[in-house]
């Protein structure tokens, strides 16, 4: 009779900690870690010899727009391709949720990263979405926010204004049933449009809804450029607002004038950090994604079309080729290809060096996954942190790495018995080789499995072997427990 449900045997522990890796079997009995350590003389249902691979957390993506993925495709393989066992979803402002579109409305951007589909937008109760994931039974877990930019197209008729005494309440009202229903808490996105007009009073009388929750602010911040401090200040205000911790999203410096700021920005972090619970994310690359937007072009030396609704064939294409075969500047032909998407290359990679080395940097994709030619973070982040910045550059140590995408971020998001190898926890767990895991997407080819993961478990149960899922769906939605 086997002892355990799972047996991984022989390999080397880094527990997500930060802690030194240590040789050890860790043996799984339903949804958790039963027991770490010499395990030799037992016996498990499913006995796996994982030597000479690396025992991990399953990695949490900090930064995720997988609101409707999770359910369009509840395998998740661009997130257990590449070792992700948990996703944060709702950032930048934008969920899935609570909005119900009405039939053929045309979804504001940004809101359209989530899909162009309005169909989809069909919850008015930020829990009867929760419910529905738990209905689509995804690969992954999900823990969950709410976006102030859906909150906005929620409740107002225009959104190039501020928001009302009367439509701030509204707002409140729908925030507060949210945390009650599991919300992990709010995320916003005053970069975009849709949110510009948005002051930091009207962010933060909406946020302060959370309050006595236990809730995080993840930020999209203002401004990334030239008032980069200023934004991060604004953040950290709408986060004590809320009596909450702030999370600065994807952070970098965009544009040649602001290269090099991130030892100012970092220090400004961490002044923040004296008074108030803020974290950061970022992804491993020098280029970003989000809506096609003008505003961009100046300060990006490439733009390369990653959608476009009326012109679906320019996907995948550079802007200013698209441009000269239209006859067209590239201003006027972002006009042609709205409503559309785009990747920007703008930023400096001493810069994103500096910002993945920053001790409290956890990991995030900021994957968009319904782009047809999504930017190659999608499928790629995890791996190229570990073997290209860990493992090639030597920007920090093996087990450094695995804590940014695991340990850090559970503390940040509240995630209770994630992120850590520790008996009594959940056993979410990634088994990668040290020596091959690589990314092998591209901007070129975006779509593409990551080289050295080994195997997935999610809750207990494998959901990734041998370079394919294995069909179980046995994630959680991670709804925020009520504060004692």
């Amino acid at each position: 009779m086997a002892d355990f449900d799972v047996v991984l045997r022989g390999g080397a522990v880094i527990d997500g900690t930060g802690a030194p890796r240590f040789d050890a079997d860790v043996g799984i009995e339903g949804q958790r870690i039963a027991a770490i350590g010499d395990l030799s003389g037992a016996r498990g249902r499913v006995d796996l010899d994982v030597g000479g691979h690396i025992v991990a957390p399953g990695f949490i993506d900090a930064h995720t727009h997988d609101d409707r993925y999770l359910m369009q495709n509840p395998l998740m393989p661009a997130k257990l391709s590449q070792g992700v066992t948990t996703v944060v979803t709702g950032n930048c402002g934008i969920s899935l949720a609570p909005w119900c579109a009405t039939p053929g409305q045309t979804v504001p951007p940004p809101l359209d990263l989530l899909g162009e589909d309005a169909s989809a937008f069909r919850y008015t109760v930020f829990g009867d979405y929760l419910d529905a994931l738990e209905r689509a039974m995804p690969a992954v877990n999900a823990a969950c926010l709410v976006g102030h930019t859906t909150l906005r197209v929620a409740v107002m008729d225009r959104l190039d204004r501020a928001a009302t005494d009367a439509e701030i309440g509204a707002m409140q009202a729908l925030l507060r049933d949210a945390m009650v229903a599991g919300a992990r808490g709010m995320s916003t996105g005053a970069a975009y449009p849709a949110a510009m007009p948005a002051p930091t009073d009207e962010m933060s009388r909406v946020a302060s809804a959370m309050r006595g929750f236990g809730g995080v602010h993840a930020s999209h911040i203002r401004d990334e450029g030239d008032r980069v401090c200023d934004a991060i200040d604004e953040a950290v205000t709408i986060g004590a607002a809320a009596e909450a911790g702030t999370v600065v999203s994807h952070h970098k410096l965009i544009g040649p004038k602001n290269h090099g700021r991130s030892v100012e920005t970092l220090g400004h972090l961490s002044q923040a950090m004296r008074h108030h619970c803020v974290g950061l994310d970022c992804y491993p690359y020098q280029a970003g994604s989000t809506i096609l937007r003008k505003d961009r072009l100046a300060v990006s030396s490439r733009v390369i079309v990653t959608r476009s609704q009326p012109h679906p064939e320019y996907a995948g294409q550079d802007l200013d080729a698209i441009a000269a075969q239209m006859g067209l500047s590239p201003e006027d032909a972002v006009d042609a290809l709205q409503p559309a998407g785009a990747i920007y290359f703008l930023m400096d990679e001493a810069d994103v060096r500096r910002i993945l080395a920053f001790p409290q940097t956890m990991i995030g994709s900021d994957g968009l996954p319904h782009d047809p030619v999504p930017h190659p973070r999608l499928w790629g982040t995890f791996p190229r942190v570990l073997g290209h910045y860990s493992r090639d550059v030597g920007l920090f140590p093996l087990e450094t790495a695995v804590h940014k995408m695991s340990g850090l971020t559970a503390r940040h998001f509240g995630l209770e018995g994630r992120g850590v190898l520790a008996e009594g926890n959940y056993a979410d767990i990634t088994v990668f080789d040290a020596a091959r895991i690589i990314d092998t997407a591209t901007f070129e080819q975006p779509v593409a499995q990551a080289a050295g993961i080994v195997c997935v478990l999610v809750n207990g149960e494998l959901a990734w072997r041998d370079g394919a899922a294995t069909g179980a769906r046995a994630g959680a939605v991670l709804r925020r427990r009520p504060a004692a």
